[in-house]
């Protein structure tokens, strides 16, 4: 945690975007500030969460390990996944 966050309001400014959910498509929030600014979560709490470490670590692990592989596999999905097309259409319109 920062210093700042400590005597800072913070400020929501998390915006609606689409995004999938295995193969359907659904409202989730991008946020704007917190540890997690720019990512996208299910709930506007999540923004400002505490980091769970252990989880962190084990997915850098995962992440050195397979990070290629997982890559690869997030690409293919975003080019033949019909959800992840009617995504991008969405999300391009706002």
């Amino acid at each position: 945690m920062l210093l700042r966050e400590l005597y800072e309001e913070p400020q929501i400014d998390e915006k609606q975007v689409w995004a999938r959910k295995g193969k359907s498509v659904t409202r989730k929030y991008r946020c704007g500030s917190g540890r997690r600014k720019g990512r996208v979560v299910s709930k506007m709490q999540q923004c400002f969460a505490p980091l769970n470490i252990k989880k962190s670590v084990k997915f850098k692990q995962t992440k050195k390990r397979m990070g290629a592989k997982m890559a690869r596999k997030a690409k293919r999905t975003k080019r033949t996944n019909p959800a992840s097309k009617r995504l991008k259409n969405l999300n391009r319109r706002r």
